[in-house]
Parts: structure tokens; C-alpha cells; sequence
């Protein structure tokens, strides 16, 4: 089959389906294809949630499909260009601060939750920065705006509704082998059905877990980018009494350190109050870890979740993030039969392995019933596994507990930056008719951003094609 249209989004992550809206908000009638390798969001089920085991569902409905990884997602929007991304470095922090006002208001049109955290408590914030600097912690201020898994699925529901009903074609389970560059302009692209898709202007908005076959695009087409940032580490799970000042005031506590040992980055990431951790899983079987945070009382836990990412600027002639990440979580899955490691921060700091009978005993019990008791030391480079625990004695000057013998730790938790795609203020890259947005492609990291930068590309396209 062939078929030609005006604009052809691949991914319908957050960043595609923002740039579809804007499209065909402001020019009805434009031809649009959206092409995602995952299914539509009604058809989107994890088996996990009923039977508490992965059953190997590819492709994995966590991961891909109708609004990408952000569907099943803790759904945590984040107000601040501070955070989730590089919006501010290519298109000015106030531009940046308009555009997420913008995509803010369409998730408020759909449903999203008109309450934000961290606007109202200045007495209380002002004692947890006090404790941060103290710890030589960087509090870094960004209200929350929580849709919650399950009702961020709903949001996203009505806009795939919207598109359809706007005039969007969306094609899915279907792969996009291959982006078509004829004389140094992309034309086209070919999928794994072997069909032909053919327009003048391309939008690669492929999240992470498409960051990999981005890459790969790169390189097979000759579009310029530049080493990214590795982020690896591990999900923290303590009770929900030993975070109540950071949940209730702050939600989500954004913290920055730089190890005394290393001067490594590491930051904590996506908390979700009361909730519980999940697995997420990759192509070929890859599990790494994540956490799910939802609105409803009957999913809530006791715990609190939260990732510790140590942030890792490699140089020449390394090119390779997301290959190096994977290889860590590969050792991980290896040691525990292709499932989540967890480990007590008491075993932790002794450098001995976790074992059944101990974490029966702990009091904290563990929200991923299937993870593995296990040793991180067995998988972790030694560096990162100083930072970790470095990361961990500075929180608890913050809030006391959270360096508990008792708190656990599960592996591995990582991020696919792929490489940075160089691309200019209109997201062109160096193809000609080829602009790449999103996480994927190194621009963004979460939903917010991702969002706006969906909207920012797609006025691009409408203003070259006047």
C-alpha cells in the first residue's frame, strides 16, 4: 500500500499526539498519519495487574501504544521548565514556560486534576530547603500537577478520541523500519507491513523506548547528534511515614546532589506517595524498574517510591548511552531469571546479598511481589554504587529514615536517552523534512515537556508550509 499525506508523526507518545492536536486545531482538513508500533489505548492491558506476573505480552502495553509510557505512568505533569527536559536551551526559558502553560491547559480541558502541588505551603517549604542546604542538597521548586495512572489513562483515551474525531489517522502495530531520504530530504517512510507512506514534512516523536531505533536511524541516515547523558540507578521503597513531610507539602521532592567521593550527579526522580512499584519491559525482554502512583484510595499502598538516577557525561570515543545502560540492566536480569532486584540498604552498606528470610522479617514489604531478593554490588559499577548510598545518608538529613537498614532498593532503574539529536529552533535536523522531538530523540524527559514540545513542532510545520 502507499499513501501520501502532509504530515507523518511516528510515535504517539505524548509529543505526537500534542503535535497531531495542534495540527489539526489550527488547520482542519491537513492530512495527518500517526504510526505507533503499540495498540490503541482501549486495547491496552497489563495482564500484571490481575495475575501480579509478567506474562511477556509483546509488544509490552506498559511501554508502548497510545501515549506512550505516560499512559500507564504514575502522570505526573511537572509545571517548571526547570524540570523534564531541554525545551529552555533551544527555545528560551520564557517561550518554554508559555508552551507548558498551553499543553497544561488542553490535559485541564480533558479531565486532568485542577489541584497542584507546592504553590500553597511557603512556611513548610522553606524548612525542607533549610534541611536540604544543610545537606548540601539542591531543592529545586517545581509545582505537580498528579493525573494519577489511572486517570491519566482516561485523559488520554478522550484525546485519541479527539484525533480520530479531527481527522487523524492512526495506524497501529505497526513499525517503522525505515525513514526514506531521497537527495539529502526525508520523503517517506517504510513499515515492517511493507507499506509506503510518503510526506513532506516528518516528526520522529519516539519516546524511550523507541530511542534505541532512533538511534540506529541516525546512523543509518547521517542525522548529526551529540553523546547524551546516562542515567542509572536504583527505586527506593520506604514507608509512607518516613516521606509524610516531602508528600504533603511538596509531592514530589526534586533533589540534586554531587557526591563528596566523585562529584557525581544524582538526583531523585518521580515519586509516587502510597504507591507501588512496577516493572517495565523493554524490547527483548528487558525489565527495568519503575513506580506507579494512582488517584484512587482502593489502589493506594502504605509505601512511598522513588528513583535515585546518578547522571553520567561521557566523552570521546564513547557514543553509546542507552548500549550502556542496558548492559547494566542486562547483568540485573541475569542474576534474578529476568525480573527486579531488591535489596535491603542495610545489605547494601555491607556489600551482602538480600535473602528471602530477611525481607520476610523487614517492615517494610515490598510492592513488586515478584522482585528477586538479590546483591546490587553484583551489578552495579563501583562509583555508582558510592552515590547511591552517599545520596541516601544526604536525604536522611532531610527526612530522617529514609537511610533505614530497612529501606529497599530495586535494580536497576534506567533511563534510554538516546543520543542528542542536533536539531535548530524549528526541530529540523540536518535532513531536510525531518524534525525530531521528545524524549527519544534527546530533547525532553517527561510528559510536560514532551507535551509542549508537540506544539512548539507542529507550529514550525504550519508556518513553512504558509
Amino acid at each position: 500500500m502507499e499513501k501520501h499525506a502532509d504530515v507523518i508523526i511516528i510515535g504517539a507518545g505524548p509529543g505526537g499526539i500534542f503535535c497531531a492536536y495542534e495540527l489539526m486545531r489550527q488547520r482542519p482538513g491537513l492530512r495527518v498519519i500517526m504510526i505507533e508500533k503499540g495498540r490503541s489505548i482501549e486495547k491496552r492491558e497489563c495482564p500484571k495487574r490481575k495475575t501480579k506476573q509478567c506474562v511477556g505480552c509483546r509488544p509490552c502495553s506498559i511501554t508502548t501504544g497510545f501515549a506512550g509510557a505516560g499512559a500507564f505512568s504514575d502522570g505526573k505533569l511537572s509545571l517548571s521548565p526547570d524540570v523534564g527536559g531541554n525545551l529552555p536551551e533551544i527555545l528560551g526559558y520564557e517561550e518554554t514556560e508559555k508552551l507548558m502553560k498551553e499543553s497544561d491547559d488542553i490535559y485541564l480541558q480533558f479531565g486532568a486534576d485542577t489541584n497542584v502541588y507546592g504553590l500553597d505551603r511557603e512556611a513548610q517549604i522553606r524548612e525542607i530547603r533549610r534541611k536540604a542546604i544543610n545537606a548540601n542538597l539542591k531543592l529545586v521548586e517545581c509545582p505537580i500537577r498528579h493525573l494519577g495512572t489511572e486517570e491519566g489513562y482516561k485523559i488520554y483515551a478522550k484525546l485519541q478520541q479527539a484525533l480520530q474525531d479531527a481527522g487523524v489517522e492512526l495506524i497501529f502495530h505497526t513499525m517503522v523500519e525505515e525513514i526514506i531520504v531521497e537527495n539529502g530530504r526525508a520523503t517517506g517512510v517504510r513499515t515492517d507491513q511493507g507499506d509506503m507512506f510518503y510526506a513532506e514534512e516528518i516528526v520522529s516523536a519516539v519516546g524511550r523506548e523507541g530511542a534505541d531505533w532512533f538511534k540506529d536511524q541516525c546512523e543509518k541516515i547521517g542525522i548529526e547528534t551529540t553523546p547524551g547523558t546516562v542515567d542509572v540507578g536504583v527505586r527506593v521503597e520506604v514507608r509512607d511515614e518516613v516521606m509524610q513531610t516531602l508528600n504533603e507539602n511538596v509531592y514530589e521532592a526534586k533533589l540534586i546532589y554531587h557526591t563528596p567521593t566523585f562529584d557525581d550527579k544524582v538526583r531523585t526522580f518521580c515519586t509516587n506517595p502510597s504507591g507501588e512499584v512496577a516493572a517495565e519491559y523493554y524490547e527483548g525482554g528487558l525489565a527495568v524498574v519503575n513506580g506507579h502512583a494512582y488517584k484512587s484510595k482502593e489502589y493506594k499502598t502504605n509505601n512511598t517510591n522513588f528513583a535515585i538516577l546518578v547522571s553520567k557525561n561521557f566523552t570521546k570515543p564513547f557514543k553509546t548511552p542507552i548500549a550502556y545502560g542496558k548492559k547494566i540492566a542486562e547483568l540485573s536480569n541475569m542474576l534474578c531469571g529476568g525480573k527486579i532486584l531488591v535489596q535491603t540498604f542495610g545489605d547494601f552498606r555491607r556489600g551482602r546479598r538480600t535473602t528471602e528470610e530477611r525481607l520476610c522479617r523487614n517492615n517494610i514489604i515490598p510492592t513488586l511481589k515478584d522482585a528477586v531478593p538479590g546483591d546490587l554490588s553484583l551489578v552495579f559499577p563501583h562509583r555508582i554504587m558510592v552515590a547511591i548510598a552517599e545520596m541516601l545518608e544526604a536525604l536522611d538529613k532531610v527526612t530522617p529514615g529514609i537511610a533505614s537498614e530497612e529501606t529497599l532498593l530495586y535494580g536497576v532503574e534506567v533511563k534510554f536517552y538516546s543520543n542528542k539529536v542536533i536539531v535548530n529552533r524549528d526541530f529540523e535536523t540536518s535532513i531536510r523534512g525531518l524534525r525530531a522531538i521528545g524524549d527519544g530523540a534527546g530533547v525532553t524527559r517527561g510528559l510536560q515537556q514532551a507535551s509542549a514540545n508537540g506544539i512548539s513542532v507542529a507550529r514550525s510545520i504550519l508556518k513553512s508550509m504558509e
